[in-house]
């Protein structure tokens, strides 16, 4: 999805399978933890329905509208996590599995701090050989 969309922009929107057929309306967008790039939307898919998470990475925001790349009944079979909460690492696998998308790569383990360098060398005249006290 394009990077350069505010995230908010898109609650309210309507969204829409790869047929074209209306899927419902954006109800939240969910944030990459470690990125803050919007990964996911729920989408109110009825009055009396729940919502359903839909990856927003493939999907293109275009004349004020979600186009998502998958038909209207994958979507509606996802996961229902209920919306609200924060989405658990496991609840997100859940979620790429069900669209069959390659799990995004774990992030590089930080590198450790360089160790501070505490020895800064000697005093002038002390411990030195032939120095007097």
């Amino acid at each position: 999805m394009q990077t350069d969309i505010d995230p908010r922009s898109l609650i309210g929107r309507k969204a829409y399978d790869r047929d074209g057929h209306k899927i419902g309306t954006v109800d939240e967008v969910y944030l990459d933890d470690a990125t803050g790039v919007p990964e996911w939307a729920a989408v109110r898919t009825g009055l009396f329905s729940r919502d359903a998470f839909v990856p927003l990475a493939p999907s293109t925001y275009r004349d004020e509208t979600l186009h998502v790349p998958y038909e209207r009944g994958l979507i509606k079979g996802a996961p229902d996590f209920g919306v609200g909460r924060h989405l658990s690492p496991d609840q997100e696998i859940q979620l790429y599995h069900h669209y069959r998308l390659a799990l995004p790569e774990p992030a590089a383990p930080e590198t450790p701090p360089r160790p501070v360098d505490r020895d800064f060398g000697h005093v002038a005249g002390r411990d030195e050989p032939g120095a007097t006290s």
